[in-house]
């Protein structure tokens, strides 16, 4: 059974983007990290407003990054090896790692608005791969 030039082509731009997502996903995960061990080992490193409504010490917050950057890392490796499961559950990190970096956006704004470019950019890319995946 051979396979016309069309399909080939429709299997290699799905493949190509679901290993650009799970490449995105990773690096937003290391990301996620960094900032967490860096908010985690100096307070002060970030600036705090006053009057915050989610008013949650950074040592806090970064203990949420470091979490996030942990499960979207395993979930990123599962995209990469082509599993299914990964590819739903990127999209449930990306967006759970986009709502903490809006959270986040009075501690380190331009970073954030950063993570949150990386994880519309993941989102995008793994529901592209999910809307016909009978045909890839």
């Amino acid at each position: 059974m051979s396979t016309s030039p069309a399909d080939n082509r429709k299997r290699t731009t799905a493949s190509m983007v679901s290993t650009f997502a799970g490449v995105m996903l990773l690096t937003v995960s290391v990301f996620e990290i960094i900032q967490g061990i860096a908010a985690v080992a100096k307070d002060d490193v970030f600036v705090t407003g006053i009057n915050y409504t989610f008013n949650l010490d950074v040592s806090g917050w970064g203990w949420i990054h470091i979490g996030l950057g942990v499960i979207g890392g395993l979930i990123a490796i599962g995209i990469l090896m082509g599993q299914t499961w990964g590819r739903l559950a990127g999209i449930a990190i990306a967006t759970l790692s986009a709502i903490n970096a809006f959270l986040f956006l009075p501690y380190n704004s331009i970073w954030s608005l950063i993570v949150i470019a990386f994880d519309v950019f993941v989102i995008w890319a793994l529901c592209f791969q999910l809307t016909d995946p009978e045909e890839y």
